[in-house]
Order: C-alpha cells, then structure tokens, then sequence
C-alpha cells in the first residue's frame, strides 16, 4: 500500500534531514508523525518515528544534564545550504576549498592533511554557501563524525583524484564504506519510505585534477568501473579549470531564493545580506526566520517584485519570488 505522504510530512522530512540539533530533529519527527496518513502501508514507517522520537527525547535530556548523547559532530548551518567535500587521499578537498573560499586550510601533497571536518563559506554572488572539508575516507578509515555531517547535507561534493592510478580505486572504497552503512549517496536526497533509517544525499561527482596529461583517461576508466548517476563537474582546482561552472551548479541546486528586506522608515532595501528561503516559501516562512515572534505579529507586507506592482499589500500566504522586496509591518 502506497504511503501517500502529504505535502507537510515531507517539507518536515527535508527539514529533518537538515536539522543541526537535537531539538530541530526532535520538531521535525513530531511534525512528521502528526502529518503521516494512519493506515496499513505506514504501520512501519509510523513504529521507525516513534522509536526516534523517543530516543532523541532522551538525547536531550541528557544534553541538557551535561551528559554525552552520542550525538556526534554539529556544525551549525550557515548560508543558503551546505554542501560536504568527500574524498579519498588527495582528491583534492582542501585544495578546492581554498580556491572556492577566503578559508585557507593546510594543503599539501600528502595524505589526512586535514584530521578534523571544517567549515568555510563559499560566496556566489550576494549569498554565501557552507562548504564542509572532511579527512579523507580510506578502505581502512573514515572520520566518526561522516555519516551525520552526510545526511544533514545539502549536497555531497564527491571529489575523484585524476591524478593517480589509484584515484578511482579510493573513490571505488568511499562508495563501499557508505554502502555498507545507512547513509548513502544519490542523483537526489530521500528517506526510504519502507526504512527512514535509510538515507541518501545528492551527490555531484567533481573529478579533480582534469588538466594533467593523464587525467582524461582515467576519467574513461572512472566511468567504466564506477557508472554512477550523478551529475558530473570536472575541475582543476589548482588551474581554476571548471571552478565557476561549479560554484554556480552548487548555490542552483539548493533551489533557494533570495529575498531582500525593508524597514518601513527605509527608501532603498538592504541588499548586503538577504534572506534565502526554499522556492516555493510563503511571507509567514520569511516573517519566522527573521524572528519568530513575527509569525504571530504579522499583519501585512509591502513586496516589490516582478511577479507584483511596486508596494503591493500581502498577506502571510503570499508566495516569495526571487530578489522579491519585503517590508514587514507588525
């Protein structure tokens, strides 16, 4: 029987997947529970969020009392989506990060460089993007810290060193390690229905290195031994060669929007920093993360937009465009 899950049950689901604290993935459960269809098809489905549910309750109870919950990693989300660079040994991550970013981790050309996952914020345009460097995954190792950081992404950057025989043997490794746990990559991110321990995260495939003379036969040798349906960026991170093919197909794939605010006493809006929102997002959805007292406050907006005449009055169900202008009033 097919679960037919409703429109709320799945927004809570991508938020669920999103979430960086305990809390947030203990709202998004009881959201998701609440919204599911009661019948035979999601008896399963049903047991798997009670059991959650009630496990994160006690996480939280024993954060809160100082004690450890096992919770692993939490980087705090920043920017319109995050993005986490996996690799093998010298794929390359550290090396795209400093050339996407202002960050400036250790690069060198030797192996586990970089021991801890660590955020830096990639700029495109008027917005910026968490990215995430992790140590590399081997046969033999992978950072504890991984699978959270994985499931709680946006979007895997799955970088394959192009220059080495051996690239396409590590990656090859990187795939079995998730493979063997509940966390794997995909063209897109989901829960399985029948198993919402199963997660997958989209994946973009960035081979690495593409300007060495090598580099172009190794790649055929890559899609024979390792057909994956995933998009495909090759780069050279040192060279700049693709970089801001990829910047771009990374802030897109987030399918965020921008939304610029105004202060009712303002003639211009603040362009400097605007809010991004998924597409599709309402005004009470801005109102909410520019503070939440808003959600009840709101009594109407004035948007300029190109879906709208300059000043138009909106209410709270009024969905957003991108670069829409928006004064709140209370």
């Amino acid at each position: 029987m097919p679960a037919n899950l409703t429109q709320q049950y799945l927004k809570a689901e991508a938020e669920y997947r999103r979430a960086t604290t305990i809390d947030e993935e203990l709202a998004c459960l009881q959201v998701m529970f609440k919204e599911i269809p009661k019948h035979k098809g999601t008896d399963h489905l049903q047991a798997d969020l009670k059991t959650k549910i009630a496990k994160l309750k006690k996480d939280a109870i024993a954060e809160k009392s100082g004690k450890k919950s096992g919770c692993g990693l939490r980087i705090p989300r920043q920017g319109a989506g995050t993005a986490i660079l996996m690799g093998g040994p010298n794929a390359g991550k550290s090396q795209l990060i400093c050339s996407l970013t202002r960050a400036t981790p250790e690069v060198a050309p030797y192996p586990f460089t970089t021991h801890a996952p660590a955020p830096a914020m990639m700029p495109f345009e008027d917005v910026t993007v968490q990215l995430i460097d992790t140590p590399p995954v081997t046969k033999d190792f992978m950072d504890p810290h991984l699978i959270g950081l994985v499931r709680s992404a946006d979007l895997v950057l799955l970088m394959v060193d192009l220059g080495s025989d051996d690239g396409v043997e590590q990656c090859q490794e990187l795939l079995d390690r998730l493979n063997d746990s509940k966390t794997r990559l995909a063209a897109q991110s989901y829960l399985d229905e029948n198993d919402m321990g199963l997660s997958y995260t989209r994946t973009f495939v960035v081979p690495n290195k593409i300007d060495l003379p090598e580099a172009t036969g190794r790649l055929e040798l890559f899609h024979e031994l390792c057909p994956l349906d995933f998009t495909e960026y090759p780069i050279s991170a040192v060279a700049g060669i693709g970089l801001e093919t990829l910047r771009e197909a990374i802030y897109r794939s987030f399918d965020m929007i921008r939304v610029y605010s105004k202060l009712p006493t303002a003639k211009e809006p603040d362009r400097d920093r605007p809010f991004t929102v998924p597409r599709g997002s309402q005004l009470i959805d801005l109102a909410g993360q520019v503070h939440k007292d808003f959600i009840k406050g709101l009594k109407f907006a004035r948007v300029w937009g190109e879906a709208v005449h300059d000043g138009t009055v909106v209410k709270g169900d009024y969905e957003l465009r991108d670069k829409d202008v928006v004064e709140l009033h209370m």
